[in-house]
């Protein structure tokens, strides 16, 4: 069994509704329902000088850099990262692509109640009361099988663009991921990751124009499970994170640039150090449809996470007892809210 299958089966155990899972005919609503009706923000930051930090990893100052922007904002987007903007564009037209389609094909393609990948809604869906301006597409390995309910006779340069992606998106996953940990003494062979491959997920976002952009929301507020994600947010702006004394933030894209952010793997790691930064994506106020594809890169599924006691200053004590990644996903699915909250001593 491998471990994409795996983390799957995760999931499985935990079905959702299926009115948690069938987004709305975007195409035929001309204001915005009830249903979908959220409070208006008032709480973005109005400090123009806060800005994300922006590393080239060709500077030799890339670790120190890293390791500072992770402890002071939980992310960080990257230039000079080796992805070719071709293959950015090509990602991005071919989410596009897909999100065109007509509402009964992309049903076709629908996640199951207990399913992780193919189309929906959010997972998270189920833990808010309003529901997201918002459709999305899981992919987990091979994009084939959802891909020929939706294409059944031109899926291949779907294919093709999404597997190449998913294989850069790895390499680059695991580049960063020295990078961090080198930022803290720590080397892999410090750590017990050998008991199976990385778990990971592709998530193409689809953010369409909305009548009144003000009262809906793209995607509330969470943290990401995985170790770290890796996101490519196009050149539309809409991604916000949220800065401890500061509020929202709006993190404007940079041409080519990727953004990268601090899951709650990787804050467990560092016993808090690094804080597991929450996101939100508002809408775009100029009426454009706005895509964004993320790489949720984690650990193995059966890999057990713990503050590294390197990692630990005289006298403090871990915060988080020891968690498998397995687990972990499991009391996510339950405590969304609160999930770091369970594992605490």
């Amino acid at each position: 069994m491998t471990t994409t299958t795996t983390l799957a089966q995760v999931y499985r155990e935990h079905p959702i509704h299926l009115r948690d899972i069938i987004p709305l005919d975007f195409n035929s609503i001309r204001s915005v329902p009830d249903s979908h009706v959220w409070p208006i923000s008032d709480d973005f930051s109005s400090d123009h000088q806060l800005m994300v930090p922006i590393i080239d990893l060709k500077d030799p100052n890339a670790v120190k850099l890293a390791g500072h922007a992770c402890k002071t904002w939980g992310a960080f987007q990257v230039i000079n990262h080796g992805i070719r903007l071709n293959l950015l564009e090509e990602v991005e037209s071919e989410a596009r692509r897909l999100f065109s389609l007509p509402t009964q094909t992309k049903m076709k393609a629908l996640r199951e109640p207990a399913g992780a990948t193919g189309y929906g809604l959010a997972r998270i869906s189920p833990f808010f009361p309003k529901y997201m301006w918002h459709e999305g597409f899981t992919i987990m390995d091979s994009p084939t099988d959802h891909a020929r309910a939706l294409w059944p006779t031109d899926n291949a340069r779907f294919c093709d663009v999404i597997e190449r992606y998913q294989k850069q998106m790895k390499v680059l996953a695991e580049k960063l991921t020295d990078l961090i940990l080198e930022s803290l003494a720590i080397f892999r062979e410090d750590l017990n990751w050998d008991v199976g491959s990385p778990s990971t997920a592709l998530q193409l976002n689809s953010y369409p124009p909305c009548p009144n952009p003000n009262r809906a929301m793209g995607l509330a507020p969470h943290t990401d499970t995985s170790f770290l994600t890796i996101l490519y947010q196009g050149s539309i702006s809409g991604l916000q994170i949220f800065k401890q004394g500061a509020g929202w933030i709006s993190m404007l894209p940079v041409n080519g640039a990727l953004v990268v952010n601090v899951g709650d793997l990787l804050h467990i790691l560092t016993n808090a150090r690094f804080p597991s930064v929450l996101h939100r994506a508002v809408l775009n106020q100029e009426g454009s449809h706005r895509v964004s594809v993320a790489y949720f890169y984690g650990l193995p599924i059966e890999c057990s996470v713990s503050p590294l006691l390197k990692l630990l200053d005289s006298g403090e004590n871990p915060r988080y007892r020891p968690v498998t990644v397995k687990e972990y996903v499991d009391i996510k699915s339950k405590y969304f809210e609160e999930p770091l909250t369970s594992i605490r001593i």
